[in-house]
């Protein structure tokens, strides 16, 4: 039986349709009306997006996944609808973004600059307009943070790699970027603190041990910073802040956040001392010395300075017996309970002093003039001698230096002496007392304004000379011939007389006068010319005549007398008929020439 069979039946399998992209939500839903705002637009169907629409601008935009996309909104104003167009459509959920005016936020620093890649790091950002605060990006990823004020958010840096700029969005826009480092410093360990307890005030001083230190921004004690100090990268010392209970002290480096170790705040009293006895031993420590004062029974450490006792032993709550480290100069010494660390006694390390040098090492007998002293071990000077007199006054200036006023003593040389409590220097003639120097007198005892002559300076203790002054201008250059004299060229002055004085070590002389003159004027010759045989006189009229020393007719000189300093009577000497040029001098120069004319006899 034959039975037909129906042809096969084809169904055509169809592409499906891509599906049409849907907004769901954008972040951060406001921004800048300048546009810049880094927005990101979460949907579905964003594969192959060709536009991203904010109103009706076009906006630049990354498509990140089929769910996501980044983009950089345009300027714009008011409140807009946010598309997204795919080759499939456009979307029309109706999720808008809204264009503020409030200011563009403004970074301008961040604390610490770096931390470890694997994030974690605690960055404080300075700045302004940061409230309404929507995002903080290290770098393109966002973190956790909180807005503290309008000019301070702290964030939590996610992990990272390299240097990434961090950046701040408001309502207003996204900030300019600040550098922030990620770094490959191992994390810091913590191992221990000491003490391990403190008084709920604060103020404990605590050495952190461990390793992994170098570079720390941060130590807390529970979330609260304290003030530190990275002595190494195995040591830490910080200052307890206020508190309360068992906190956990960590410390933060580039590196990241150690683990923490525990701090206990307690309500015990904050020791106090009273004395010590003795307060003072030698430099090499082994003394043992008794504390008294209260709230001492549960002393945990006694410190010189900064460094622990040798030991200690409790005796009471009011006494502590404690041998003394080696040390020098004078230290506090504290006692630390869980109560806090007590006030500071002075203790004083009296090494014997040693004496190497003195400067100046010479002065004047009339001293008054400072002098440094340098040496070892000088901090607690109780005296200083030039001799056996003590100095006028003295300081301490470190344990390698004293300043001290020399006092009066007759010329010679002097040992120098410094007395400490632990002993006495002396450096032996170190200091030499000199005579202030003596001028009995100066010759010549005047010369021209132009000055340019050479004096000699007669007197005594003149060898030391520093300087020769003419009034209050030093000499052009001045020679030191003996301890009893010496050549000074004389520089330029006013007419009149000057005091001259010479200075040395030993002080400045008593003055002597100098006298600076004009040289002479001749105005005129009366008569004006005579016979040639000579024999006759003429008057000279002019200025500057007193101290005339030479009267010349041509090169010849000739009998003169001062009459006053304006006038001068002068011997006309012979000579050949004709002109002859008339010139007086000086001390103060010598004049212009004025003519005389010679006449011969008449012939026969």
């Amino acid at each position: 039986m034959n039975r037909s069979v129906p042809p096969p039946t084809i169904t055509a399998v169809l592409p499906l349709a891509a599906a049409t992209p849907a907004v769901t939500s954008v972040s951060p839903t406001s921004g800048s009306t300048a546009g810049g705002t880094q927005v990101t637009v979460t949907g579905t169907g964003f594969t192959g997006a060709t536009g991203v629409r904010f109103g009706a601008t076009q906006a630049s935009f990354t498509v990140n996944s089929d769910t996501q996309i980044t983009a950089t909104a345009p300027a714009g104003s008011g409140t807009v609808q946010v598309t997204v167009t795919t080759p499939a459509g456009t979307s029309n959920q109706f999720v808008t973004f809204a264009y503020v005016t409030a200011p563009v936020p403004v970074l301008s620093s961040v604390s610490p600059t770096s931390g470890p890649a694997s994030g974690g790091t605690v960055v404080t950002l300075s700045g302004s307009g940061f409230s309404g605060a929507t995002v903080v990006r290290f770098g393109g990823v966002s973190a956790a943070f909180t807005v503290v004020s309008g000019s301070q958010i702290t964030a939590t840096a996610p992990a990272g790699s390299g240097t990434v700029q961090v950046t701040v969005t408001t309502p207003g826009g996204t900030s300019n970027g600040v550098s922030f480092t990620y770094v490959s410093a191992p994390v810091p360990v913590l191992s221990s603190v000491s003490p391990s307890s403190g008084p709920a005030s604060g103020g404990t001083v605590v050495t952190l041990s461990g390793s992994g230190f170098s570079g720390a921004t941060v130590v807390r004690f529970g979330g609260v910073s304290a003030a530190f100090t990275v002595v190494s990268g195995s040591q830490i010392t910080a200052t307890a802040p206020p508190g309360s209970g068992t906190v956990q002290v960590t410390v933060t480096t580039p590196g990241g956040t150690s683990n923490g170790v525990s701090f206990t705040y307690v309500s015990a009293p904050v020791p106090a001392l009273t004395s010590v006895t003795p307060n003072s031993g030698p430099a090499a420590g082994g003394t043992t010395v008794t504390l008294t004062g209260t709230g001492l029974a549960a002393t945990t450490a006694v410190r010189f300075g900064a460094t622990p006792a040798t030991s200690f032993t409790v005796v009471s709550d009011t006494h502590v017996t404690a041998v003394a480290p080696a040390g020098t100069g004078t230290v506090q010494i504290t006692v630390t309970t869980p109560g806090g660390t007590s006030n500071g006694l002075s203790y004083t390390y009296s090494g014997a002093p040693t004496l190497s040098g003195v400067s100046p090492n010479q002065g004047s007998t009339s001293g008054g003039n400072t002098v440094t002293l340098t040496g070892t071990n000088l901090t607690g000077a109780t005296s200083v001698l030039f001799g056996a007199t003590p100095a006028t006054s003295f300081t301490v200036v470190s344990p390698t230096q004293i300043t001290a006023v020399a006092p009066a003593a007759t010329a010679g040389p002097v040992d120098v002496t410094v007395v400490t409590p632990g002993g006495t220097s002396t450096l032996p003639k170190a200091y030499f007392y000199v005579s202030p120097p003596v001028l009995l007198g100066v010759a010549p005892l005047s010369g021209p304004l132009a000055g340019g002559n050479t004096v000699t300076l007669t007197g005594t203790h003149l060898i030391e000379a520093t300087a020769v002054r003419f009034g209050a201008t030093a000499a052009t250059s001045f020679t030191v011939v003996s301890d009893t004299q010496i050549t000074a060229v004389v520089p330029a002055g006013a007419a009149g007389p000057v005091q001259v004085t010479v200075t040395t070590v030993g002080g400045t002389s008593n003055p002597v006068s100098y006298t600076y003159l004009a040289a002479p004027i001749v105005t005129t010759v009366v008569p004006n010319q005579g016979p040639a045989s000579g024999g006759s006189t003429v008057t000279l009229t002019g200025s500057n005549f007193a101290q005339t020393t030479t009267v010349l007719f041509g090169a010849v000189p000739t009998g003169f007398t001062v009459v006053s300093d304006t006038h001068l009577v002068a011997d006309v000497p012979a000579g050949v008929a004709g002109p002859v040029a008339i010139t007086v001098t000086s001390p103060g120069g010598t004049s212009a020439p004025t003519t005389y004319t010679r006449v011969a006899p008449p012939g026969i």
